[in-house]
């Protein structure tokens, strides 16, 4: 039996996160209406929001300019998958944290791309039409980002005594995010908490004396 090669494992991780991603998207808003949330734990939610901005909901800059700066970072990032994946000093386990970076980048890109056009946008309670008659609520480029995942762990109001937030409600974990951002936070997590040696000078050295050998 043929031995899957690092690259193959890279794709694969990348179409399994992409597919779980796309798919859990386009259920939320075809069986949601936007504003919506359904309790499933005291602590876990699904929260159908969208976002013209960058990951966990944040509204940050132009949106033709965040699409862009998306396409031109998984571009980069598609170019360290391809070549870590042909090194052998690099271990699986740094390719495939690249891989859900990668993959995350893509999710939230195909939104931007193509939501726009292949989705209305229904005033609620009615939910998004997959490929409406009359077209979608947005050109290429200008979809919303979808997010539904949603964790209050815990709330509490600040002392009253205190300067500029007394009285207000503290809510851990506020943002909302998708399967993207996940996929993206948790690789980026994980380099920096066990491969940030690939990023060290004397390793990137040692490479490439290694290579010239």
């Amino acid at each position: 039996m043929k031995r899957i090669t690092r690259g193959q494992w890279a794709v694969i991780i990348v179409v399994a996160i992409l597919l779980i991603d796309q798919c859990t998207k386009i259920a939320v808003k075809t069986n949601m209406y936007l504003g919506e949330t359904i309790d499933i734990t005291g602590w876990f939610k699904i929260a159908f929001i969208e976002n013209n901005g960058a990951a966990f909901g944040m509204e940050i800059g132009d949106k033709l300019f965040l699409t862009l700066f998306r396409i031109v970072a998984a571009g980069a990032l598609g170019y360290l998958l391809w070549y870590i994946t042909r090194r052998e000093q690099y271990t699986m386990g740094f390719v495939a944290c690249v891989a859900a970076l990668e993959a995350g980048a893509i999710g939230n890109i195909i939104d931007c791309m193509f939501y726009g056009i292949i989705f209305n946008a229904p005033i609620p309670p009615e939910v998004a039409v997959l490929f409406p008659e009359g077209g979608g609520y947005a050109g290429f480029l200008y979809g919303r980002v979808v997010d539904m995942l949603y964790f209050p762990l815990f709330e509490f109001y600040w002392p009253d005594w205190m300067p500029f937030i007394g009285g207000e409600l503290f809510e851990f974990f506020r943002p909302v995010f998708n399967i993207a951002d996940s996929a993206i936070t948790v690789g980026m997590l994980c380099i920096i908490l066990f491969y940030r040696r690939y990023f060290l000078s004397d390793h990137s050295t040692q490479t490439s004396n290694n290579n010239g050998q």
